[in-house]
């Protein structure tokens, strides 16, 4: 046994988080509460502040948890990459985003690597965690690295572990979620599998190599996108034939075998699955590839938006209203019920189609006070009678269940119902999606 693998048992290793959002604080919790002393480290000096503080700012971490690790001297953040020096292990949990043209932009992984290359030291592991196209911790994390004349699998050991975060879920979390891993050799597989199994509750399930694990979790998000794109395309017709899609899903997964239930919407949100399947869309014009189901999935949720203010724009005609000057509030902000994230919201893009036709916005979502968006500022109005009465057409573009929607039913002229929160109701004033 090595002396980094008697560390990482022992509990005696010094673990590095690189990036300090959704995924990376919650897993730099988790190490931290199994025993590990843990190092964050982020660019923005405004979340190192508050980690240092022992203030919480992710709704999936208990905050007294952060508190306890931060006071007992288990974790602690810095925006000093030279920290890396003390540590035995790195996760790099960093966005990796789109670009404009739909390419996946790597810089963070790569500005992070470039970091770590500074004070890489033989015996130490890294992980890479952030989502991204088969083949990066091979063709460009494991470069980087080696050009410091260390050798992978031999002197420093890699693999990585797809993320599998979804915020707001009671059930899974970081903790109790399996954990897929694939290190470049079969040893950085143990070695990173090793420290996974010291800190968390789900099954580690090996697999031969980083490209299956970063396939993995691109087919992971891509089989919702796809089937989401599905459903949706079925709403569409559904309201064409005058068929409720809510009571078909319904109806469609009384069957006990080979049907999941997915669920329309106004479009697509999150850090995950509207972004992820072009990954692989790119990197398959490498091999001369075409994915023609997920670009066309892409388009039809993409579209979403447009057709929900479509929708917007015929209800409100059959009340002799054009949506030009209409007031229309818009119940929810977030990607999706009872979280304050609006990465890639189809809310806002719903809010920008609805004012470039004219309307006027309002939102209202418990869990985000304000935000920016298109150099604008927008701050979440209060539920009242006044509010509700002087609103031509409430849009529920989240389910948040925080929302007293009896009284919103009560005191509006007419509510689109785009998730179906309102399936409990009664009332002539709603119209679904």
């Amino acid at each position: 046994m090595s002396y980094i693998e008697a560390k990482i048992l022992n509990k005696m290793a010094i673990i590095a988080v690189v990036g300090l959002g959704y995924v990376g604080l919650p897993l730099a919790v988790e190490k931290a509460k199994a025993g590990y002393k843990v190092i964050g480290f982020d660019i923005q000096e405004k979340r190192v502040d508050l980690i240092n503080q022992g203030v919480n700012y992710i709704g999936d971490i208990v905050d007294a948890d952060l508190k306890g690790i931060v006071d007992n001297g288990l974790l602690s953040a810095t925006t000093d990459y030279s920290n890396i020096l003390k540590c035995d292990a790195v996760m790099i949990c960093v966005p990796t985003p789109l670009d404009k043209y739909h390419q996946p932009d790597i810089s963070y992984v790569k500005n992070s690597c470039l970091e770590i290359k500074r004070y890489l030291r033989k015996g130490m592991l890294i992980v890479l965690e952030s989502t991204t196209y088969p083949g990066t911790t091979r063709e460009i994390v494991m470069p980087i690295l080696e050009s410091t004349g260390l050798k992978c699998g031999q002197d420093f050991y890699l693999a990585f572990s797809p993320e599998r975060v979804d915020p707001g879920n009671k059930l899974y979390n970081t903790k109790n979620t399996p954990k897929v891993v694939g290190g470049i050799t079969e040893k950085c597989t143990e070695m990173a599998a090793a420290l996974y199994e010291n800190v968390l509750e789900g099954e580690i399930h090996r697999v031969s190599s980083p490209e299956v694990a970063e396939m993995e979790k691109i087919l992971e998000n891509t089989y919702r996108n796809v089937n989401i794109a599905l459903v949706n395309e079925i709403a569409i017709l559904c309201d064409k034939m005058k068929i409720d899609i809510w009571e078909v899903i319904d109806a469609a997964k009384t069957k006990p075998y080979g049907f999941q239930a997915f669920y329309p919407g106004p479009g697509l949100g999150g850090h995950c699955i509207p972004i992820d399947p072009f990954y692989l869309t790119w990197k398959a014009r490498e091999f001369d590839f075409h994915t023609r189901l997920i670009e066309v999935a892409g388009d039809l949720n993409s579209k979403m938006p447009e057709y929900t203010v479509e929708r917007c724009s015929r209800i409100l005609n059959s009340f002799k209203k054009p949506l030009a000057d209409s007031k229309i509030l818009l119940l929810g902000i977030a990607y999706k019920q009872d979280v304050d994230d609006m990465r890639e919201s189809p809310a806002l893009k719903v809010l920008e189609i609805l004012e470039q036709q004219g309307a006027r916005t309002v939102y209202h979502d418990p869990h985000i006070d304000f935000f920016d968006y298109n150099e604008k500022k927008y701050q979440s109005v209060s539920i009242t009678k006044d509010e509700l009465e002087s609103t031509d057409l409430v849009i529920v573009t989240t389910a948040h269940s925080n929302i007293d929607y009896k009284f919103i039913i009560d005191n509006s002229k007419i509510i689109f119902d785009t998730k179906n929160v309102l399936k409990s109701f009664s009332s002539n004033n709603i119209v679904k999606l």
